[in-house]
């Protein structure tokens, strides 16, 4: 039995954090500058002079070269003998992969935000000409803070160094890979892209694009077969989240986005509207709402950030505590989502710096009804005169039982009025296809 570490290099360490089957990862203090870091060291049974050695060297110069805040920092590279440790940034958080063990969907913000994260980094990869070849969610650390890092360059590809891989062979998650890496063709940061937009679908839809079954493996499927639409498993996901996959998912790179910049300003476009506050901030909160964090943590971490976020942090916990967890939950997206939020005759009535400022709670009446809309493909939401949301959104917007008036505007569509019976303690789903404007002047 090998002798169990107590040190590597300048490092004491505390304890082991993970092992694959190349690498153990440890918990280590960096002495004498005292920081928290991460080492990651080649298991012993790996020879120095193998390929997988080589792999792992060129990991750490590849990750030691980019810095960038999306990437996770590499701080020192241990040649010694017969071993090799690479001392790296240490983040406390959950990778991806066991966030959908948790929670197997994502709401569409969140999963769009991580996916422009990942975008970010990989954008700063492929301008310096390195491609990652194997982005999965085990590759993809949330932080406690919110910050979304991408790890594991180890099979990634220099296109000014030579490969480490026989031609003709392929390397990566087989679940992940694009078309042409299946079929050991020369990749370029396309492969990267198609892989992202796997990882974007698994989000949304709690679903791989792709799945071997008796008739096809799962590599053939991906090369040959379309995939299930996102919006056939989930009707919440947007059409414009939809497309954007989509273009991701192309099977032949020609087709698929012309730079990694062009799908970060997809992404970033379809966040605007949706989220108005940091992204980090809007990550922290849902880590708080599945149990990764506690409440006092994504208090500090939010106070941290400025007294806004501290404030959203307050009205939230103050739901919690008075309306119930259930009701909490729809506030939270709410406030996230589309900022203020009034609505008459005790109704939800929400915005954070308003209660804030006056101490006084939402109210809810104990016999409320809520009204859940769905427009396509997307509409300002009026009730009884006041906009109280934009579609798409996950809330459920509760009601004084009794008639309602609904409008839905879209400056593109024709509005769409009608009147909505709730009752206490009921969801009333509305869902509508709107009409475009130019059916008027139709012949």
């Amino acid at each position: 039995m090998p002798p169990v570490l107590d040190r590597i290099g300048n490092c004491r360490l505390l304890g082991e954090i993970g092992s694959g089957g190349m690498a153990v990862v440890y918990k280590a203090v960096q002495e004498p500058l005292g920081r928290i870091v991460a080492v990651k060291a080649l298991k012993p049974s790996i020879a120095v002079d193998s390929q997988f050695a080589r792999r792992f060297e060129r990991e750490a110069h590849f990750m030691a070269a980019l810095q960038h805040e999306n990437i996770l920092h590499v701080y020192d590279f241990v040649k010694d003998g017969q071993s090799m440790y690479i001392v790296m940034e240490y983040v406390r958080g959950i990778d991806l992969y066991d966030l959908l063990e948790r929670t197997p969907v994502l709401p569409v913000d969140v999963a769009a935000i991580i996916a422009l994260m990942v975008a970010r980094a990989l954008d700063y990869a492929h301008f310096r000409g390195i491609v990652h070849r194997d982005i999965k969610p085990a590759n993809v650390m949330i932080g406690h803070d919110g910050s979304v890092k991408l790890m594991d360059f180890g099979i990634a590809r220099d296109e000014t160094l030579s490969d480490l891989t026989e031609t003709g062979t392929g390397l990566g998650t087989p679940s992940y890979m694009s078309p042409e890496q299946i079929l050991g063709d020369k990749l370029d940061f396309r492969s990267d892209l198609f892989s992202l937009g796997i990882v974007l679908y698994q989000m949304i839809t709690g679903q791989k694009p792709f799945v071997e079954d008796a008739s096809r493996t799962v590599m053939q499927k991906i090369r040959l077969d379309r995939y299930t639409p996102p919006r056939r498993l989930n009707p919440a996901v947007p059409r414009q989240l939809e497309r954007i996959l989509a273009r991701c998912m192309e099977k032949m790179p020609a087709n698929r986005y012309p730079t990694t910049q062009a799908l970060i300003d997809d992404l970033t476009e379809f966040l605007a509207p949706r989220v108005r506050s940091s992204y980090q901030a809007r990550l922290v909160l849902y880590l708080r709402e599945v149990g990764v964090i506690a409440d006092e943590e994504a208090e500090e971490i939010l106070a941290a950030s400025g007294p806004r976020s501290a404030r959203r942090l307050a009205f939230d916990r103050s739901v919690l505590r008075h309306v119930g967890i259930a009701q909490a939950l729809a506030f939270v997206v709410l406030l996230v989502a589309g900022g203020a939020i009034q609505v008459r005759a005790g109704r939800i009535a929400g915005d954070p710096e308003q209660f804030a400022a006056e101490g006084g709670l939402p109210v809810v009446p104990a016999d409320a009804g809520y009204v859940e809309v769905v427009a396509d493909p997307w509409a300002e939401v009026w009730i009884d005169g006041q906009k109280v949301a934009v579609t798409p959104t996950a809330q459920r917007i509760a009601l004084t039982p009794g008639r309602h008036f609904l409008r839905l505007r879209n400056p593109h569509f024709r509005e769409h009025e009608r009147q909505v019976i709730v009752r206490s303690g009921r969801v009333e789903r509305v869902e509508v296809a709107l009409e475009p404007l130019r059916a008027e002047s139709a012949p």
